[in-house]
């Protein structure tokens, strides 16, 4: 057999069972795919938890928020809780609410309005907002400068007679009349002790100072504080200070061409050659301490708080460069002191106007007292209204 007839055998024979195969599987079962897994059941979506609504927050002022002083400041400190907690919370103020029957109307009204936390800035709203308070039980209240608290009412201030008593060492080494003047607001302890502190700094540095008084009774009215400032600088102040809230006192000295000091804001925009510094307020700490407290669950009511310089609260600002050095240094040693603690203002031998000894000798004395000022120092002339 030829090789090619050899190679045409197999051929012929691998072809059979090609076909053969074939056959097998065209009458054989068809295979079945195989069945798939079943798709594991969809897990229900959790829901999103629902995003808490914002502590509604408000504030009542009793000055209009430019006067540049201490409303301004307040502002300024509900602004530093809009900054530090977004949209856990909304602020809102009304301004220019007198210190009058008005004032309950306007904190009902917040309540009305679903504010959960309410600032009362001023001293004159204590009795209002006590009384709102005992009908609003699951509301918080805070107010500025009083004594009186509640379960749902605390109170907190600021320690603004450290500001007072660092202007008073600029103010005595700056006048040449050795007479300042002070334009007071309402002849409550917290503006009486203001007045001595300044004092009491002038001294520290000239103990030839005398201060003298007028008293407006009120805490913003621009026109009655020009018009005692002027009476002031009549009667030979060369250098004013002001325990008002508009910069009424600091522009009449500038058109004097006095000196005078800013209150609770920086003035110093106001007139900046009359200004020697401004001994300010910085709310923002405690408004956003008290804020926090509220948020957390962890705000109690029948307490106090009293901060200053060491909490942050207090400082004198924008020292004019007209201030000598050695002033300057004086000033910040006083400010360290104070910070920790070193330093005390109000520490004896302390004389009274009447010469008596108020404080003995290292005597400190502590908040009950300090509270509770309604006397002139010595060296401050005229007599404190109300007094007998």
């Amino acid at each position: 057999m030829t090789f090619h007839s050899k190679r045409s055998l197999i051929k012929l024979a691998g072809w059979s069972t090609l076909a053969a195969t074939a056959a097998l599987v065209g009458c054989g079962k068809k295979e079945e795919p195989a069945p798939q897994a079943a798709a594991p059941a969809a897990s229900p979506v959790a829901a999103a938890p629902a995003k808490p609504e914002p502590l509604k927050i408000a504030f009542a002022y009793v000055g209009p928020v430019g006067d540049g002083g201490w409303t301004f400041a307040h502002d300024n400190g509900r602004k530093a809780v809009e900054k530090e907690f977004g949209d856990k919370v909304v602020t809102t103020f009304v301004e220019k609410v007198p210190e009058a029957a008005d004032a309950e109307r306007v904190f009902r009204d917040m309540v009305g309005q679903g504010n959960k936390l309410i600032f009362g800035t001023t001293f004159g709203y204590m009795e209002p907002m006590l009384k709102v308070a005992a009908d609003a039980k699951d509301v918080k209240f805070e107010h500025a400068t009083g004594y009186k608290q509640a379960e749902n009412m605390r109170t907190y201030d600021s320690r603004t007679y450290e500001g007072a008593y660092m202007a008073g060492i600029i103010a005595g080494a700056m006048t040449k009349s050795n007479t300042l003047g002070v334009v007071g607001s309402i002849p409550i302890p917290e503006v009486i002790r203001n007045i001595n502190s300044f004092t009491m700094g002038a001294q520290s540095v000239n103990p030839k100072i005398k201060t003298k008084v007028v008293w407006v009774n009120e805490w913003f009215n621009p026109p009655k504080e020009t018009e005692a400032a002027q009476s002031l600088l009549n009667g030979g102040a060369d250098v004013l200070f002001q325990n008002t809230d508009s910069s009424a006192v600091l522009q009449t000295a500038g058109k004097a061409k006095k000196y005078a000091f800013g209150w609770d804001s920086d003035m110093s925009a106001y007139s900046p050659e009359a200004h020697l510094a401004s001994a300010v307020i910085n709310w923002g700490p405690y408004y956003i301490k008290a804020t926090k407290d509220a948020l957390e669950g962890t705000w109690k009511g029948n307490e106090a708080s009293w901060w200053g310089v060491k909490e942050g609260t207090i400082d004198i600002v924008s020292i004019s460069d007209k201030v000598p050095a050695d002033i300057k240094a004086k000033v910040e040693t006083v400010k360290a002191g104070l910070k920790d603690g070193s330093f005390a203002i109000w520490k004896g031998p302390i004389v009274g106007q009447d010469g008596k000894e108020i404080l003995a000798k290292d005597v400190v004395a502590d908040d009950k007292f300090l509270g509770g000022i309604k006397f002139y120092v010595k060296g401050v002339e005229g007599k404190v209204p109300g007094d007998k």
